[in-house]
């Protein structure tokens, strides 16, 4: 594709926020494994998020779509709004608030969110954060199977690293791999890259880096420059951004290109992830 924001750029856009309407992105891939081991079971789905969280959205309609309920464990306190949050209570999943204190423990703790779900007599499925188990790579790893060609280059939004190591594991090694971190203090995503790799199977491939300093101040920290970039990307090329993944993602890909950071002659393919719900949490996006 063309664009003024990559002046001679062989650049290619993978759509994957065009797969579902509703479960898009890397999230419908992550989900697609762990969902299928549970069919004909009377299994209760418990899953981590914020208030605006891709993947809970995603999982409330897969399980309304599968008919199996669902929890999802917020970070957050009670009285806290969303439309993400209106949206998954519509379509049956329960919400339960939870202290950022014990949401770095559902993190970091396998078994946590039975301190909050006790649930001793039910078949339960525990979904990381993002969706993010060993599983969920090889639904992302079948995204190199649908492109029509192998980049020298492949670039990503990264928040756990599991949608990294999931096309790491479908290149096999092919490429060069760039993993923009959405999230500040992001250097921890290499072991759990390398960690999820190791847990579904794969070598520990290493053709990638991983970018850690183009957050733009964290974690849904957006600025006027990065706002101005996707309303005006989206303007051009009719293809919708939101600014916490795949906005953020191509501004970074655009500062390496302008800093000669790639050869002339690379071929760049950049994953639209989805997500696109969550821009309705900035007024800037929906003027």
């Amino acid at each position: 594709m063309e664009s003024r924001h990559f002046p001679g750029m062989d650049l290619w856009i993978k759509r994957d926020d065009l797969l579902h309407p509703q479960v898009s992105g890397n999230k419908f891939r992550k989900l697609k494994y762990p969902l299928q081991a549970v069919q004909g079971r009377a299994v209760h789905i418990v899953s981590m998020g914020g208030i605006w969280s891709n993947h809970l959205h995603a999982l409330a309609h897969a399980c309304a779509m599968a008919g199996v309920p669902a929890t999802a464990l917020v970070r957050g306190a009670e009285g806290m709004q969303s439309a993400m949050l209106d949206d998954v209570r519509l379509l049956g999943m329960q919400v339960k608030f939870v202290t950022r204190d014990a949401y770095r423990r559902l993190r970091n703790e396998p078994d946590a969110w039975r301190l909050h779900l006790p649930m001793p007599d039910q078949d339960v499925l525990w979904l990381p954060e993002g969706g993010s188990s060993a599983q969920a790579l090889r639904g992302v790893a079948e995204l190199v199977t649908e492109l029509p060609f192998i980049p020298s280059h492949m670039i990503l939004a990264c928040g756990t690293g599991a949608t990294l190591a999931g096309v790491l594991a479908g290149l096999a090694g092919r490429s060069q791999v760039i993993g923009v971190a959405a999230i500040s203090n992001a250097g921890y995503l290499k072991d759990e890259i390398a960690r999820l790799l190791t847990e579904a199977g794969y070598p520990d491939y290493q053709n990638y880096q991983l970018l850690t300093e183009s957050h733009l101040g964290g974690y849904a920290r957006v600025t006027p420059e990065l706002t101005a970039f996707c309303t005006d990307f989206e303007n051009e090329t009719g293809i919708p951004l939101e600014p916490v993944y795949t906005g953020k993602m191509l501004f970074a890909l655009r500062q390496l290109w302008h800093d000669g950071c790639l050869a002339a002659d690379a071929s760049v393919l950049a994953i639209h992830t989805g997500g696109l719900q969550g821009r309705r949490g900035f007024a800037d996006m929906n003027t």
